[in-house]
């Protein structure tokens, strides 16, 4: 450990603290996917996942008891690591038996450490869910094809030692907080449900008139839903100045080289950068599939339902991009209809409805027509109302985006508390020492006089 420790501890090996028990060697004819009688299920690296043991699997294996060992079953505070595979992230990876696990033993690609009765088996198995000990393990498994964890690199792993009582104040200290971070982990994990929860709840708001309503109706006059004012019911297709499908062109050679635009540069309808691809195009194709600012992209084929129909709008000032089949292109008359407002309608409520309903199914993919796209009906405010809306739902969306950002940032704080907690508690920093306590020492020779004893 890089911190020296208290002096009422002392830095040992694992292999002084425990067993290392090694798998159950069997052939294809000793397994069996269906379980009879007696049966012992086998745990495989994919049953070994951050600290846990699962013990469900799609392709379970088999193996009848004759050929699993006493010291194979798997014991309460046992920890079944994984000591053989291709992955240098799996490699090392450590699940704690919570219980006796009945029926169940383990592979050969896999390791048991059992620890001694002097030992506190909870202090010693949050040991391996510990940085300090993957990276170790990590570092000293490394190999070309295939990562080997040696008998040997368990039992040289220095492993820092407190006297039993501080073992089991640890212990009670981590379970308190890790408890609490669960808490809060629960707690943390409805955030993003809220806020998508909100920002529907406010475009549902600004499609029904009621997010301008005191601002358009003078006060004390009631009225939305078919009572909008000004507010008129339309088809898109009467707002629309133009509407194609994209290019299908995957390479030219006369021409110049343009960028177009595909699914891939956009996530979540927001355009990101780095990979696109270019086409050379000629002149008139230009003139045909070359963006301008405010153009609205309708995604016309996606295997997801959620994208299908989506609407996005294209502000790119400084490039000229082109755009491929799976897009549909649309002009609107800026004079009855603003882009950024038509894609809050379309994206959400009844609009968002309408344009799902209107998909039709092929080879898997989903798709809509321009057709589909033009009989949309659409609640028109004025131009003026459209703006306060837009202006409105991105100051509000602004908030969100706020929250949104602050939850990620106290998320990573609380993905990295237990390893900083874990960090404390092997260095001797979690709880006070206690000159009650004795000295770690002395339970180390006695481990080791019982250890030698047990042996003869």
């Amino acid at each position: 450990m890089e911190k020296e420790l208290p002096k009422s501890w002392v830095e040992t090996k694992i292999g002084e603290l425990s067993q290392i028990i090694r798998g159950v060697s069997y052939s294809k004819s000793d397994s069996r996917q269906i379980k009879q009688d007696g049966d012992f299920l086998i745990l495989r690296g994919g049953n070994i996942q951050d600290g846990y043991i699962v013990d469900k699997l799609n392709d379970e294996v088999y193996v009848s008891s004759s050929i699993v060992k006493d010291i194979q079953k798997i014991k309460k505070g046992d920890v079944v690591i994984v000591g053989s595979t291709g992955s240098s992230n799996l490699i090392g990876k450590a699940g704690i038996a919570k219980s006796d696990l009945h029926e169940i033993t383990f592979g050969a690609f896999l390791m048991l450490i059992r620890c001694r009765d002097e030992v506190v088996k909870e202090y010693f198995d949050y040991f391996f869910i510990s940085d300090f000990y993957r990276s170790t393990i990590r570092e000293l498994a490394g190999g070309v094809n295939i990562n080997n964890i040696r008998k040997e690199y368990i039992e040289n792993l220095v492993f820092p030692l407190p006297p039993k009582p501080e073992q089991e104040r640890i212990v009670a200290k981590l379970d308190v907080l890790f408890g609490e971070l669960e808490k809060v982990k629960t707690r943390l994990a409805n955030i993003p449900t809220l806020l998508k929860n909100f920002r529907q709840a406010v475009l549902t708001q600004a499609v029904t008139g009621k997010l301008t309503q005191e601002w358009r109706l003078p006060a004390g006059k009631a009225g939305v839903g078919k009572e909008l004012g000004e507010w008129q019911e339309t088809k898109l297709d009467d707002l629309i100045l133009f509407a194609g499908n994209g290019l299908s062109k995957r390479r030219g050679t006369e021409g110049e080289e343009i960028t177009v635009l595909r699914l891939a540069d956009f996530k979540k309808s927001v355009r990101t950068y780095g990979e696109e691809r270019s086409v050379v195009l000629n002149k008139k194709e230009q003139e045909k599939y070359v963006l301008d600012i405010d153009d609205l992209l309708i995604v016309r084929v996606n295997g997801s339902v959620d994208l299908a129909g989506k609407f996005i709008l294209y502000s790119e000032r400084d490039k000229q991009e082109a755009y491929c089949d799976h897009f549909i292109r649309v002009k609107v008359d800026p004079q009855k209809i603003g882009s950024l407002y038509l894609t809050y309608i379309t994206n959400s409520g009844e609009g968002r409805q309408y344009l799902q309903n209107s998909l039709s199914t092929s080879a898997g993919q989903n798709t809509i027509n321009q057709k589909s796209v033009r009989g949309l009906t659409v609640n028109l405010p004025s131009l003026e109302e459209q703006q306060e809306i837009v202006r409105r739902v991105e100051a509000l969306f602004a908030q969100a985006d706020a929250i949104e950002g602050r939850y990620a940032t106290l998320k990573q704080k609380i993905e990295q508390l237990p390893q900083a907690i874990l960090a404390k508690a092997f260095r001797g920093e979690l709880v006070p020492q206690l000159p009650t306590d004795g000295d770690a020492k002395e339970l180390l020779e006695e481990i080791k006089k019982l250890k030698v004893g047990g042996k003869k």
